[in-house]
């Protein structure tokens, strides 16, 4: 299974910021689309990444306020992002030892998608559970 088989399922749907924007107003609009992570892009370009673990550690750890911090000052620049036809054990992987939650989606160097740890887990499910359907078919005959 790959990238572009998660995306097929779940939708492409990106939520994106600019690093102007204050940390309050990106976690409203988390809040808002029930998600854990922004990608920040300008002129369609990913500069970054914004995640609840960015607002975690940055703002509440170190004594700073949400409406007085913009986005670009807490963001993760160094974006580890993952191509439509990586197979999702090289994102499992990825996450793993990278500690991540999220990965953008990038081809040709446009973002077309995010997936999430709970997107590949889900997939990996799915394609066990296909694998032992067929296995059980194939034992049943």
């Amino acid at each position: 299974m790959k990238v572009s088989d998660i995306l097929q399922a779940k939708g492409s749907n990106v939520y994106s910021i600019t690093s102007a924007l204050t940390v309050y107003d990106a976690l409203k609009i988390m809040g808002e689309k029930n998600i854990g992570a922004l990608l920040v892009i300008e002129d369609e370009k990913l500069l970054g990444i914004f995640s609840e673990r960015d607002y975690a550690r940055k703002i509440i750890l170190k004594g700073k306020t949400s409406h007085d911090t913009l986005v670009k000052e807490i963001m993760t620049e160094k974006v580890i992002s993952v191509s439509p036809d990586d197979n999702i054990e090289k994102c499992m992987e990825l996450m793993s030892e990278k500690h991540i939650r999220h990965l953008p989606v990038v081809k040709e160097e446009k973002v077309t998608g995010i997936i999430s740890i709970t997107d590949v887990v889900t997939a990996i499910i799915a394609s066990q559970k296909e694998t032992i359907s067929l296995l059980h078919d194939y034992i049943s005959q």
